[in-house]
């Protein structure tokens, strides 16, 4: 089997054998069938791209053609043990609405973005003074699908306004290469980003 690209081995290291999963923005599926596979996951996906689709499908996927702003409400409550967005949160249109959605139809979510507050991007912006172009932001300003160019902080500070439950976090680069330290040196430092999540517990 070929090997998963290395931030989505990170996910596929959180997620546990058996689990119900579903894979939002599953794009070729590659990450899903590796859960399938390798980890006998019940997975489900969701991808918008026609081409994302029949890839998936010619892999034997269970995935649907849908978009995460509008059709994860048809999802139950509960539906899965854990709901992934990978680099997709930054594409959809209400990214605090579907982190709701998330976590309303899963028991935990795994979401992962590209970080715009790392450094290359802040240097290559001011000294550049265009929207950066990067081999990890390969698309021009007016070609991306990313509409909300968020920060690690940006991030942390939607899901404390979400009352979310912050379980893992791990910075880390597009080699895989995990990042210990704090949020705040990570926002510079990291080019993307991991956060596993859940809902607060009620207090008595």
């Amino acid at each position: 089997m070929t090997a998963l690209r290395p931030d989505l081995q990170l996910i596929a290291d959180l997620v546990p054998k058996g689990a119900r999963v579903l894979d939002v923005g599953c794009g070729d599926g590659a990450l899903l069938d590796y859960l399938v596979r390798e980890k006998s996951v019940d997975g489900r996906g969701i991808e918008l791209s026609d081409d994302g689709v029949r890839d998936c499908v010619a892999r034997g996927l269970c995935v649907v053609q849908g978009d995460a702003d509008g059709d994860l409400r048809d999802y139950r409550d509960d539906s899965f043990d854990f709901v992934i967005l990978s680099k997709t949160l930054q594409a959809v249109k209400g990214p605090h609405l579907v982190l709701r959605e998330l976590l309303r139809i899963g028991k935990r979510a795994i979401v992962t973005i590209p970080n715009f507050g790392q450094w290359r991007v802040r240097v290559s912006l001011l000294f550049g003074g265009r929207m950066p172009v990067t081999k990890k932001l390969a698309a021009s300003w007016y070609e991306t699908d990313n509409i909300h160019f968020c920060t690690i902080l940006d991030i942390l500070d939607l899901i404390a306004d979400e009352g979310l439950e912050l379980i893992e976090f791990v910075p880390h680069h597009s080699n895989g290469a995990r990042l210990s330290m704090s949020p705040a040196l990570a926002n510079w430092a990291a080019d993307q980003a991991l956060f596993v999540l859940e809902k607060q517990t009620p207090t008595a």
